[in-house]
């Protein structure tokens, strides 16, 4: 089993930009010292805490500071974005990358967003659209036929050829046919983009928030996607994001976690989140106990992942046997505040668990 890490990220509302995104650096810098195998950038544009909206711009800057972690979008919420433009963008990434890139896209989540593109997401179109965007964007590398091409969302036209000036599209990405194409599932079992991923033989990835028993059924439906059309899933390409932390002991741990920026972004964004969108019966493991039985202590015991080196590593092997097992693990990003309690966090995370858990595909 690999290790990554999903920077988000998170920064309250009134930070520093600037500060923030230097110390967003800092963090993929050392985790690629530390040997960690991935990092995924969250994108979104009026998500005040998530500070990132440009990730493939973060990314570019990441990779040359970094020599071995791979980097990817943590998603491109395909909504946003033009087809043709997108192509470009993805396609020069990928060459300053140079076999390091990932492409993670999903269909987005955020009101805000949907709204500054006209999305309703009662109707379903950020769906058909995400679908529709990838279509194009990978018919434009493997084939961009001249001509227009429309949907109810977008309109480009790629021009006809003038060879003898050069005039053309040409850009295609590095690696070949494409980037590996990751798809991220939501808080609800059944995901069309996991299906999408089990049909096409994408990488599936799903969320921190999500309990066990819905990941059985993230695994389900990218089971189901990949039956459908012939294919066999492969549990080695999935990836599954936790909130992880680890001290010397649990007890130090979880007070750690409580008077920690953790804590600080659940109390006071997640849960915050998940109850404007009505999604918090999804972190339930009875769904009878009110909303305000959903607090950090709850958290701790039935949704994080801390404690001692020992601990972790007992409570990860429970959780890669719950869900019938996985290939990367994902540990969820925070404000490294104080720092050095995270930097040993994420050090014996990579040094002394994930050597215990070396048996598990």
């Amino acid at each position: 089993m690999e290790l990554g890490y999903f920077l988000v990220p998170l920064h309250p509302p009134g930070s520093d930009l600037n500060e923030s995104l230097r110390h967003d650096i800092d963090q993929i810098v050392l985790l690629d010292q530390l040997g960690y195998d991935e990092a995924w950038i969250g994108e979104h544009f009026t998500a005040h805490w998530e500070t990132i909206p440009i990730p493939d711009m973060f990314i570019a800057h990441a990779f040359a500071l970094t020599k071995n972690i791979k980097l990817g979008t943590g998603v491109t919420c395909m909504p946003n974005h033009d087809p043709f433009m997108l192509a470009h963008r993805i396609a020069q990434l990928d060459h300053i990358g140079r076999g390091r890139f990932q492409w993670g896209i999903g269909s987005g989540g955020f009101p805000g967003d949907f709204e500054s593109r006209g999305f309703d997401p009662k109707t379903g179109d950020h769906r058909s659209m995400t679908k529709d965007t990838l279509k194009a964007v990978l018919d434009i590398w493997n084939n961009p036929n001249p001509g227009k091409y429309q949907t109810k969302h977008w309109s480009f036209t790629i021009p006809e050829p003038v060879d003898e000036i050069g005039l053309r599209y040409y850009y295609t990405p590095y690696q070949k046919p494409h980037p590996p194409i990751a798809l991220a599932g939501g808080l609800s079992g059944k995901s069309e983009t996991l299906q999408m991923a089990g049909e096409s033989g994408y990488i599936p990835m799903s969320t921190t928030l999500v309990l066990p028993s819905t990941l059985v059924e993230h695994w389900n439906t990218i089971h189901e996607g990949a039956i459908a059309v012939g294919r066999t899933a492969e549990r080695s390409k999935w990836r599954i994001a936790r909130d992880i932390y680890v001290a010397e002991t649990t007890e130090q741990a979880r007070r750690e976690v409580l008077e920690g920026t953790m804590a600080r972004d659940y109390e006071q964004y997640w849960l915050k989140l998940l109850s404007y969108g009505k999604m918090l019966p999804d972190m339930k493991v009875d769904p009878n106990i009110p909303d305000s039985a959903v607090t950090m202590d709850y958290l701790l015991d039935n949704i994080l992942i801390v404690g001692s080196p020992d601990d972790v590593a007992d409570k990860l092997r429970d959780f890669h046997k719950q869900t019938g097992g996985f290939g990367v693990l994902i540990a969820g990003g925070h404000e490294w505040h104080p720092r050095d309690q995270w930097v040993r966090s994420l050090s014996l995370l990579k040094q002394e668990v994930m050597p215990k858990l070396a048996d598990l595909k």
